[in-house]
């Protein structure tokens, strides 16, 4: 026994507890501890007793009160390790959670292919063509959350979708994250104010827009200047369409003045505004900022005389000048007399559409002189002139100076027997020519043997109109042996409706060479609406010359009687063919 009795306590205590202390370090201890912890979260270990720690930090040679405060120091340090490990188990319990969170929920891409299933459209990351898909403005907001996952889209279409208007501020206030993108169309959307000004607003979000449409928005009338106001100068916008949105005069003077903004202009399209006519020489000062113009579309804008001698003005700047259609116009009838001036510097001019102008005789004059000198026209349009016809100036013979001529539309032109020589004679000298519409002019009839030489030559041609020109059966026969002798081979389209007095004997012959036009797809033989008459013998004609016409996929025949066994036989032929070929009845 030792001579300290003391010590001896001391050390029967520590034999008596020795499986009671860790045979390892006490940092070796923690870890295991913690490790515990994290196997199992939110269980708690059971604590070492306090005479473990007694002994794990007793040092012999301190006093009763050290080795008191060292114990309670020890209880302190572990209750706070305990409190910081039960915190970090938590965390570690959220970012997992969080984590797994992210795991379940789909991607941008995946939502945005959901949303496009269920609108029944393709997904395409670069053109996002939403055309009449019914879109609620629920479906606005979804498409607006989206376009963060789209950077590379360049097209959105959103036409023929009323409830996009009054949401459009939820989808402009995203654009920044689709800022390559070039069209934007949203015609027949029903946008308010409050649209156009959020679009304006939009315009510094997508600098590389280059085509806008904003057609039949008819609540866009008097407030086109919450737009205009906010296009930035130097713009991009190539293509700007605002057809029939019921524009103003004051509209129309907010347009003239972004015209200096846009200087990369190609396409303006202002048809079916009639009142903005009032506002076009103003608009017409303006044209000169946009020398690139390719297209000028001023279909029914109520345009008057002074509105056409201050076009003319323009059109001295406008040297790229592709189209110009100033079509349905009534009022500038008489006015091309003093408006013409420039009309034949636009050597670049393809296209040039008069029809409906109330054009006169003194017109006509000067037309004459001035549209044989567009030496680049393709189309030519004068319908629904009918001082064309009985005009002694000779613009229709003048048309072989054109022979780059591919359409020329001529229908109820009131074309008399001189006139309408005249353009046969013509177009012997327009071998490019696709379509020829020669519709309501009654002298036609009896009389297309006059075109044969032109017809001949004539080998792309794909359109030809003769609707209501009083043909005989002579005229059918003509076309049926051009055909035979390999004329027409091209034919796509032919109107032959409003005939009335083609005999029976005129279509069995027309039917029974029908089989020769094989390109043909739309053939149109219907009778006048206050017309009736029976089929006779031409039918079985008809239609066995259907089955070996593949490529046709309409046939209009209007006012034709049919008896209960020919349209039997009709359903039938449509079913066996697997066609469907409209016949009206």
């Amino acid at each position: 026994m030792s001579a300290d009795p003391l010590k001896d306590d001391i050390q029967s205590c520590q034999d008596k507890h020795e499986e009671d202390i860790p045979k390892s370090s006490p940092f070796d201890f923690a870890i295991k501890q913690f490790q515990g912890k994290r196997s199992s979260p939110g269980k708690r270990k059971e604590q070492p007793s306090a005479i473990k720690k007694f002994f794990r930090g007793f040092d012999f040679g301190q006093s009763e009160g050290k080795v008191r405060r060292k114990i309670e120091e020890t209880e302190i340090n572990n209750s706070g390790a305990d409190d910081q490990s039960e915190k970090e188990d938590l965390s570690v319990e959220d970012g997992l959670s969080h984590l797994i969170s992210e795991a379940e929920s789909p991607s941008g891409e995946q939502r945005f292919n959901q949303f496009m299933q269920k609108l029944g459209k393709k997904p395409n990351s670069k053109n996002l063509d939403l055309n009449n898909c019914a879109l609620s403005a629920a479906d606005v907001t979804d498409l607006a959350s989206l376009l963060p996952f789209l950077p590379e889209l360049e097209e959105i279409s959103l036409s023929w979708n009323g409830c996009v208007g009054g949401t459009l501020k939820a989808l402009t206030v995203h654009l920044h994250h689709v800022n390559l993108l070039k069209v934007l169309r949203l015609n027949n959307c029903r946008l308010t104010a409050e649209d156009v000004t959020s679009l304006g607003e939009a315009f510094e979000l997508v600098p590389q827009l280059e085509e806008l449409d904003l057609s039949w928005n008819s609540n866009i009338g008097g407030k086109l200047s919450l737009l205009t106001k906010k296009i930035p100068k130097g713009c991009k916008i190539k293509l700007l369409k605002i057809t029939d949105c019921n524009l103003t005069a004051k509209d129309g003077e907010s347009l003239a003045e972004i015209l200096n903004v846009i200087p990369n202009l190609q396409v303006l399209d202002l048809s079916i505004n009639k009142h903005i006519g009032c506002s076009m020489k103003v608009i017409a000062q303006d044209l000169k900022n946009v020398p690139g113009l390719k297209e000028l579309n001023l279909h029914m804008c109520g345009l008057k005389q002074d509105s056409l001698q201050g076009l003319d003005a323009a059109l001295q700047h406008l040297a790229e000048l592709r189209k110009l259609d100033i079509s349905c116009n009534k009022e500038i009838g008489g006015g091309f007399k003093d408006s013409t001036a420039h009309l034949a510097s636009l050597k670049n001019l393809e296209v040039l559409d008069l029809h409906q102008c109330c054009v006169t005789e003194e017109d006509m004059t000067v037309l004459s002189q001035v549209i044989p000198l567009l030496s680049s026209l393709q189309e030519l349009n004068l319908s629904s002139n009918k001082n064309v016809g009985v005009s002694s100036d000779p613009l229709l013979g003048r048309l072989r100076f054109l022979p780059k001529l591919k359409s020329v539309a001529i229908s109820n032109c009131g074309l008399g027997e001189e006139s309408f020589s005249s353009l046969a004679e013509a177009a012997l000298h327009l071998p490019e020519l696709e379509i020829l519409d020669l519709s309501w002019n009654k002298c036609v009839g009896g009389n297309l043997k006059l075109l044969l030489g032109a017809l001949k030559l004539a080998t792309e041609i794909q359109v030809l109109r003769l609707s209501s020109c009083n043909l005989v059966a002579e005229d059918l026969a003509l076309l049926t042996l051009l055909t035979q002798d390999g004329h027409l081979a091209r034919l796509r389209k032919l109107d032959l409706s409003y005939n009335n007095n083609i005999s029976d004997e005129g279509w069995v012959v027309f039917c029974q060479g029908l089989a020769v036009f094989k390109e043909l797809s739309e053939l149109d033989v219907s009778l006048r609406p206050s017309s009736c008459r029976d089929c006779g013998t031409w039918f079985s004609e008809l239609l066995a010359a259907l089955t070996k016409l593949p490529a046709l996929a309409e046939l209009g025949m209007q006012r034709w009687v049919l008896s209960e066994s020919q349209r039997k036989r009709l359903e039938s032929f449509n079913q066996d063919n697997k066609r469907n070929i409209r016949f009206d009845c």
